[in-house]
């Protein structure tokens, strides 16, 4: 299959530091074909000069869409995305994020047509974090070497998926809609998918569950969801919790959802709704 253009969206909100290794990663990535879109739910004006800087120093196109800071409004910053991207393939990323040189080479093995990626995430101490931002971008090959004293420490929560890789077979492929692994900071689709759906859920506002959400839209649809484990993960920051204070009212209305669509799907087989579960991991 000949690989599709890409945009990168990376969501951000008042975290310069973090966006700053973010985008440096992508600018190391062993495929540069790509453009990166920061949809930006409100920065201040450290945000804006740091793209601008980072952008005259990276190989591939960046654009930065704003919306005014009068909440969490996740959703709707990457709907404007959605819509300004130029690329066939979307994968989401948030700004505190740090992609592993292979992330865009081992999202698109994983791309085929009709199939959404759920990637995973390797969880970074509140320490190492702190030791990372105080550079410019990753040493990813001097991470690697000091990763295993990086666990010992707790600062990583995974070690193997670092180093291995499992390999493209169907038991990436889930059966049925789950719930769990589902991470909107590392996750990509056909973008005429995520239209045809009309992106994310304007209405969960506030922390939590937009991209389960999204996720069980298209595959209200018939898009497969695929498994990115072992292949995909990235480095996530530590930092404080977000407020959740939404986050109830927005589980409600996904279970509701999820709920409605097992329903639905048992009244058209006419047999019970499928038990969702988890494929076993892909290991090598």
């Amino acid at each position: 299959m000949t690989k599709p253009r890409l945009s990168i969206i990376v969501g951000t909100y008042n975290w310069p530091d973090a966006l700053r290794l973010c985008l440096n990663s992508l600018g190391s990535q062993s495929n540069r074909d790509f453009e990166i879109i920061v949809a930006d739910d409100g920065s201040g004006s450290q945000t804006a000069e740091l793209i601008s800087r980072v952008s005259g120093t990276l190989p591939m196109n960046i654009r930065h869409v704003w919306q005014e800071d009068i909440g969490f409004r996740k959703s709707l910053i990457l709907n404007v995305a959605i819509r300004e991207a130029r690329g066939g393939y979307l994968i989401f990323l948030d700004g505190d994020c740090i992609a592993q040189p292979d992330f865009v080479a081992r999202h698109l093995e994983l791309a085929q047509p009709g199939c959404l990626v759920t990637g995973s995430r390797i969880m970074l101490g509140k320490t190492l974090t702190k030791e990372l931002l105080l550079h410019e971008k990753l040493d990813f090959g001097l991470f690697l070497r000091k990763a295993p004293a990086y666990r010992l420490r707790n600062q990583i929560s995974k070690l193997l998926p670092l180093f291995l890789r499992a390999p493209n077979t169907g038991f990436r492929d889930y059966r049925s809609f789950i719930w769990r692994r589902i991470k909107g900071c590392n996750l990509a689709c056909w973008r005429e998918d995520a239209l045809r759906i009309g992106g994310f859920d304007e209405g969960l506002t506030g922390w939590g569950h937009e991209d389960a959400d999204f996720v069980l839209r298209l595959h209200e649809i018939g898009v497969v969801r695929r498994s990115g484990a072992w292949a995909t993960e990235i480095l996530h920051l530590w930092h404080p919790d977000a407020d959740r204070s939404l986050e109830e009212s927005n589980r409600r209305i996904v279970s509701e959802r999820i709920a409605a669509v097992k329903e639905r799907l048992a009244r058209t087989s006419g047999q019970k709704a499928p038990v969702t579960r988890s494929p076993p991991d892909p290991r090598p």
